[in-house]
């Protein structure tokens, strides 16, 4: 029995630094584009503003992709192998998520259901693979959480099934329960998962790659600002913003954090990233419309700083991962908030492209110094210096 647990010791030390693989890396080109597509949700406007379905729509989409996606990556991470049966699935999963990509629209009476039908057809996927693990596993903690995500997926896939073939005002509020359940439920598992812990810095580094991916269609968004046509002062202060709010990312995540955690469900990690990729994908949209004369300047600016907010909110939670001596104080992060909503509302009283595009680069800008300042600060307190 002693020998046994020395084997699992030297197995869970080996895991510990478990590579992204090659695999991984081209299953999430796949999100590459279902983020461009879900972005394009928010540049549907009416009288000016977006309108409150594709609202919905948008979030709807963005949690049913970006679950499985986490629900996949966790999977990934606790009993991911290099096998083909691994390989196959990831592929089957890309063809699906990329025809789900093209089954949406922005008004609510476009048919829903060959989206309803593919994504209930994921969840069958990602099911499959935690119920292999049921069938091959003789750790008892593993076979708990393969059923218990098992039983989460095919409930999914039931309710996202019979709203696929139910008229959508029926079926809508099946395949929103399934999907709120799916999106829920694996925050109460700690139960479960905390018995077999993920690998804190192979899930934190999938998280950073997803965001960087997001961040990557906010450059695309941005190109239209720097044309022989369009380059302007406006340009450069929304470069500004974008490389702000990018660098205040990597600062918390790839600088502070304590990446070699132990003993993690990782929920928290994961659950906190949902408000940074929404507020990463209004942002975008925000800056899109910022400079087109059928928007109303008042919505796209509350748009902007809600993304803003979002964006902050997210960083603000993780800021209990962070290795001890560089923990924000909380008037670090009341400067965050005051800084945003001041520049809010000096925004909205001038409520021009040039001042909102500047006062914006600004703010961003003096948070990224000041989280950069406060942690400098913390590092001359610290044997390790920042960054590390």
């Amino acid at each position: 029995m002693a020998g046994k647990t020395a084997q699992e010791n030297r197995a869970h030390e080996e895991m510990e630094s478990k590579r992204v693989s090659l695999i991984e890396l081209f299953y999430d080109l796949v999100f590459v584009y279902m983020i461009s597509r879900a972005t394009e949700l928010l540049h549907h406007l009416h009288n000016g503003m977006i309108s409150p379905t594709a609202l919905i729509i948008f979030i709807f989409v963005v949690i049913v992709f970006i679950n499985s996606w986490m629900v996949q990556t966790v999977f990934t991470n606790r009993y991911g192998e290099s096998s083909w049966t691994n390989i196959l699935f990831s592929f089957v999963d890309m063809a699906i998520i990329l025809y789900m990509s093209n089954t949406f629209s922005a008004t609510i009476d476009y048919n829903l259901q060959p989206f309803f039908i593919a994504a209930s057809l994921l969840s069958v996927t990602l099911a499959l693979q935690y119920a292999l693990v049921y069938i091959k596993t003789d750790n008892q903690d593993d076979k708990d959480i393969a059923r218990i995500f098992s039983i989460i997926l095919g409930i999914r896939a039931l309710s996202l099934l019979a709203a696929g073939f139910l008229p959508l005002p029926v079926g809508a509020p099946f395949a929103a329960a399934g999907i709120l359940l799916s999106w829920i439920a694996p925050g109460f598992t700690g139960k479960y998962t905390s018995r077999h812990p993920v690998i804190f810095s192979h899930l934190l580094e999938r998280l950073t790659l997803l965001i960087i991916i997001t961040f990557g269609e906010t450059i695309v968004g941005i190109a239209g600002y720097f044309t022989r046509n369009t380059l302007s002062w406006g340009s450069a202060f929304i470069f500004v913003t974008v490389v702000s709010l990018f660098l205040t990312y990597i600062i918390q995540f790839d600088h502070v954090i304590e990446d070699r955690r132990k003993g993690e469900t990782g929920n928290r990690l994961i659950y906190l990233h949902y408000p940074i990729l929404f507020g990463i994908s209004m942002v975008t949209a925000a800056i899109e419309l910022i400079s087109e004369d059928k928007a109303n300047i008042y919505f796209v600016i509350t748009l902007l700083y809600a993304g803003i907010l979002l964006f902050y909110s997210g960083l603000a939670v993780a800021n209990t991962y962070n290795r001890e001596g560089f923990r924000l104080n909380r008037a670090i992060i009341a400067s965050f908030l005051s800084v945003t909503i001041l520049a809010y509302l000096l925004c909205i009283a001038l409520h021009t492209f040039f001042a909102a595009t500047l006062i914006t680069a600004v703010s961003t800008a003096a948070c990224t110094g000041i989280l950069i300042r406060a942690l400098t600060l913390d590092s001359r307190k610290q044997p390790a210096s920042l960054p590390r």
